[in-house]
């Protein structure tokens, strides 16, 4: 194969890792297509807009990951870049315009160290021979030592392990081959420490992911190590990726999860607006209702849940009440509490279709607030 038969292949299958693909955009925000498959931001050979170039360095893999439709025993179509080639193919698409950072990661080729050898390569060559000086997100390969991590995060603006489970115990049963512990954890806090305020490294971000439903976690689980990787290792986000039924391997617990697709695509939104809650609005753990399973309800969003559990809080006066008071409002959310805020230094504020909110946030937020 030439390089661009390769990269074609290679940045299709590096849609089955999420994190960074959700955009603010409409053209770098992920979108499910027809047959109900996410579609993910990145730019291929033969055409299409992407943010990043996304794509992988091998999709050969010595790991054993269950969920994972690229695993050692499957039988799909290998191939790999070299590092030189990558450089070029990716500054080629810098030169065009097409393209402002690269997102680069890989199936294990041999051993984790191996495989980051030729990860870090590719963006050493840009640094050193084009100069580049761009964006440039790498993958931590799980298992990596201590020293190809550092490498790895000397030289990007970014870098990103998949948590993948909530735990030891259920990350065993997506892998076998994997330690959890020495694979999983232990990078990702080397990752936070030599990116901690005030460090060599802090100006890169941390980032991770959890497999959602391909063992059989619950959502607080996910939600008790989300609050986690915030607070304790100072992360900068957190992304969910609803495991696909049928991809993986038919032992997994995800493979024979009760939720129908659409569900399961439900679920990763409802972790999404609860790390929004998380980041954005100043909930604790505690202001996260679960149900008696320990899951969010799928019928309704998370703050609107809290907001029906504390009738005592509201009706929230929009004239008068703090900023957090407001960010607690279904349908307000924060561009439109800073809206309000402005707004009401200008003058009373008599109603909230003034300040353009509409449609079913209007109507969400007309029965929390009042406006005297």
């Amino acid at each position: 194969m030439d390089t661009l038969e390769k990269l074609k292949i290679l940045s299709e299958d590096s849609q089955y890792d999420l994190a960074c693909a959700c955009g603010t955009g409409k053209t770098d925000r992920r979108r499910r297509g027809l047959d109900g498959k996410w579609l993910y931001p990145v730019t291929l050979p033969n055409g299409g807009y992407s943010v990043l170039l996304k794509t992988l360095l091998s999709n050969s893999c010595s790991n054993d990951c269950g969920y994972c439709p690229l695993r050692s025993d499957r039988d799909v179509r290998r191939c790999t870049l070299q590092p030189d080639e990558t450089a070029r193919v990716f500054m080629d698409y810098v030169r065009q315009g097409k393209v402002f950072g690269l997102f680069l990661s890989s199936g294990v080729i041999g051993d984790p160290d191996q495989t980051m050898e030729r990860i870090n390569g590719v963006a050493r060559i840009l640094r050193n021979k084009y100069r580049y000086r761009g964006y440039i997100h790498l993958k931590i390969i799980p298992g990596s030592s201590d020293a190809a991590v550092e490498d790895a995060i000397s030289l990007a603006s970014a870098v990103s392990l998949n948590i993948e489970a909530p735990g030891r115990a259920r990350f065993q049963s997506l892998s076998k081959k994997k330690d959890y512990m020495n694979g999983i954890i232990r990078p990702i806090k080397l990752m936070s420490r030599l990116t901690w305020r005030g460090y060599r490294y802090e100006r890169v971000k941390c980032t991770t992911q959890f497999i959602v439903g391909a063992s059989d976690e619950t959502d607080s689980e996910i939600i008790d190590y989300t609050f986690g990787i915030y607070r304790r290792l100072r992360f900068q986000r957190v992304y969910f990726s609803a495991y696909q039924k049928g991809l993986g391997n038919p032992g997994i617990p995800g493979e024979n999860a009760a939720l129908d697709p659409k569900e399961r695509f439900m679920r990763e939104h409802r972790l999404y607006q609860t790390d929004f809650l998380i980041r954005k609005y100043g909930f604790t753990r505690g202001d996260i209702i679960l149900d008696k399973y320990g899951n969010l309800r799928l019928d309704k969003d998370p703050k609107e849940v809290w907001a029906e559990s504390h009738p005592e809080f509201f009706p929230v006066r929009v004239n008068t009440s703090e900023k957090e008071a407001l960010l607690r409002v279904p349908g307000l959310g924060p561009e439109t509490v800073l809206r309000i805020i402005k707004a009401r230094m200008e003058g009373r504020i008599i109603g909230l279709e003034n300040l353009g909110l509409k449609g079913k946030r209007l109507e969400r937020a007309l029965r929390y607030v009042i406006c005297e």
